[in-house]
């Protein structure tokens, strides 16, 4: 499905809560960082019929995990007879800023962004994997090492020695939602979504240098099923996403 690009609100006005207002606390999970060949973003929508081949290859590649995906639900479609129980305007934002970034002038679903420099339909696995490659044949790869690790006192970020600035981004998913949808499109199917993601904060910033960062342990939630990825993430001036140099996840508990 394709929609036209709308005006694009100011990206002050869709700013998430800050780091300080989380209630979010992870189960046991799994630390991985520093072994992704790219990151994988899928756009997409419970009230998109042409989305679940996309879907089911996001949790193709979370299950494979040689790439960081992650899955933002999008509400532009919302108006079709089925409201995304996973949507939310944030993750339209970020579609939209790449779309700003990438020079688009519309949006898509499924659109898969692949490291924040390029893009394919979310169901070409072939697409996909070959864009994941040629970006890193060309140094477009992630290029900075990463990694977080969780202890009781929170979460500690590592972000490598590297070329130019970028932010700290900790993005917060569900590992696995599994949702019987009424109406639209998508009437009487039930799909299980895999790395919805719930949140974007920005927690730092990166100058080339080698840097540690804590975050508290009030960060952290309860909520069984939570994961965190750290991306280190070049911003345009206007806030717009660009490339992704480094990437690396703790998995929550998978949960249906």
């Amino acid at each position: 499905m394709v929609t036209n690009a709308r005006s694009y609100t100011s990206p002050a006005a869709l700013a998430l809560p800050l780091l300080a207002a989380l209630v979010l606390v992870f189960q046991p999970g799994t630390a991985r960082g520093g072994d992704f060949t790219g990151v994988v973003e899928l756009f997409t929508s419970q009230g998109c019929s042409s989305c679940p081949p996309a879907d089911a290859e996001l949790a193709r590649l979370a299950d494979e995990g040689k790439v960081l995906a992650l899955s933002y639900h999008v509400d532009y479609w919302n108006y079709l007879g089925w409201a995304d129980t996973l949507s939310s305007p944030a993750s339209s934002e970020r579609q939209y800023g790449y779309a700003r970034t990438l020079k688009r002038k519309n949006v898509y679903t499924p659109q898969a962004v692949i490291n924040g420099q390029d893009h394919a339909n979310g169901s070409d696995r072939a697409a996909v994997a070959s864009i994941v490659k040629k970006l890193s044949a060309i140094g477009a790869g992630l290029t900075v090492d990463v990694d977080v690790s969780k202890s009781d006192d929170g979460l500690t970020i590592s972000v490598g020695p590297g070329a130019g600035k970028a932010d700290i981004v900790a993005v917060y998913f569900d590992e696995a939602n599994s949702v019987d949808i009424q109406r639209g499109e998508n009437a009487g199917r039930a799909i299980t979504y895999r790395h919805s993601v719930r949140e974007v904060e920005t927690v730092g910033m990166w100058d080339g240098n080698s840097q540690v960062l804590k975050l508290p342990a009030s960060v952290l939630s309860a909520r069984p099923g939570t994961g965190c990825a750290i991306l280190l993430q070049v911003v345009g001036p206007d806030g717009s996403p660009g490339a992704i140099l480094g990437a690396a996840m703790i998995d929550g508990d998978k949960t249906g």
